[in-house]
């Protein structure tokens, strides 16, 4: 149940990742690189959000409470992100030059986010959330 809980939560933050992305690239020139960077880093923060919270609450069942504490958790749920951005960046990336359509760009994203997310849950259960839930 845990394993598909988890895999649809990711679907989630996904389609709002890719949300944000197509809100961004329907702004301007979606052949111009700082209009596609821009739009990388705009879904990424929408799906970190979305994804903190949903496994937080409903896969790690943390309880973690004020303000302080939960600003040095959803840190460290961060920087666990930056080597599994850092693969979904890149998938995404190659695809969209590779093929130059937003078909290829949003498989390549989807992909490197599947990657992510496997990667990030065990890095989230051993370091993020180590005293709470599910783990």
């Amino acid at each position: 149940m845990l394993a598909l809980r988890y895999a649809g939560f990711a679907v989630v933050a996904t389609l709002a990742n890719l949300g944000a992305q197509r809100a961004v690239l329907a702004l301007g020139d979606r052949e111009a690189a700082a209009v596609f960077a821009v739009a990388m880093v705009t879904g990424t923060l929408v799906g970190l959000v979305v994804k903190y919270l949903l496994d937080k609450r409903w896969i790690f069942y943390d309880r973690t409470a004020g303000v302080a504490a939960q600003g040095r958790q959803f840190a460290l749920y961060t920087l666990m992100g930056v080597a599994t951005t850092a693969i979904f960046w890149v998938t995404e990336t190659a695809f969209w030059l590779t093929w130059r359509t937003d078909a290829a760009r949003e498989a390549g994203a989807v992909i490197g986010l599947t990657i992510g997310y496997v990667t990030k849950y065990l890095l989230d259960r051993r370091f993020v959330f180590r005293e709470g839930g599910a783990a």
